[in-house]
């Protein structure tokens, strides 16, 4: 188990480690959310690249430091697209997020989901009712069928959330984060909760979705965990600095890009986080 200060020297080595390497971390993600994800891979320091097709999607998962899947909005051409460019990833050992976005709400995502179970994604990251439906597809503890995913929106707490996020991460090897008012990050053996962020960060499109493309930054230069760590707490952070800066949504976004391109490591790394159980 890490120790608080070693997860703190992990965060400011990793964060100052993207802005002097600009690593490269392509997505396949929601088109209603590409320019924010981009932007904001790139304000955090990481260079961006989005692409749809099967091709591309394998040079990339080649090519590229890490790698964003976003399930969001979904096209015929995705099935050939993510089979191939997650089938690289695999094979490669490259670092790469998945975001299971809406899981539940139709037979095309969730054949591509069930089938990226054998792909082993290094970072999950969703809401907690996304977390629980992705674990009852692939067959874990603490997952199940019924979780109610309602489009985007959780109904479920993060909490609740807890033991399949545990146990998607021991299945994956990697890390997994549960997103909501406080955010719970796990490697399988540690569970951290991260504070922070902003109540308009619901009134933006694609606070989530980007978070997943920033964790791929910082997972092409550290571990899962520090990255999916790392990646929550820069968003906690600006999330709370832009909330004072702004009069509504619009400015919201705005101010929010800004705060993660001003954000310094030792201010990510001293974001309130605690770590509040050691998994047996």
């Amino acid at each position: 188990m890490l120790g608080k200060q070693k997860i703190e020297e992990s965060i400011i080595e990793a964060v100052k480690k993207v802005k002097t390497t600009n690593p490269m971390a392509g997505s396949i993600t929601n088109a209603v959310t590409m320019n924010f994800v981009a932007n904001a891979q790139l304000a955090v320091g990481g260079s961006a690249a989005m692409v749809y097709l099967p091709d591309e999607g394998e040079f990339l998962a080649n090519a590229g430091g890490a790698m964003y899947i976003n399930v969001g909005t979904l096209l015929p051409i995705y099935e050939e697209t993510l089979e191939r460019t997650g089938k690289v990833l695999h094979e490669k050992n490259k670092s790469w997020v998945l975001d299971p976005v809406a899981i539940g709400i139709g037979s095309f995502r969730t054949k591509i989901l069930k089938r990226f179970k054998d792909f082993k994604p290094t970072i999950i990251r969703g809401n907690a009712s996304e977390i629980i439906a992705l674990a009852g597809l692939w067959k874990l503890d603490g997952g199940t069928s019924t979780s109610q995913v309602r489009g985007v929106d959780s109904t479920n707490l993060v909490d609740d959330a807890k033991t399949a996020a545990i146990e998607l991460a021991k299945w994956t090897g990697g890390a997994v984060v549960a997103s909501g008012e406080e955010d719970l990050v796990t490697d399988g053996n540690t569970v951290v909760y991260s504070k922070g962020g902003s109540d308009l960060m619901e009134k933006i499109t694609g606070a989530g979705c980007s978070l997943g493309g920033v964790m791929a930054v910082y997972s092409a230069v550290t571990t899962p965990f520090i990255a999916a760590l790392t990646g929550t707490q820069i968003y906690n952070l600006a999330g709370k600095r832009a909330k004072k800066r702004a009069e509504g949504p619009g400015s919201f976004q705005v101010a929010f890009l800004d705060e993660l391109y001003k954000a310094t490591s030792q201010d990510i790394a001293n974001n309130y986080f605690e770590i509040k159980e050691d998994v047996k």
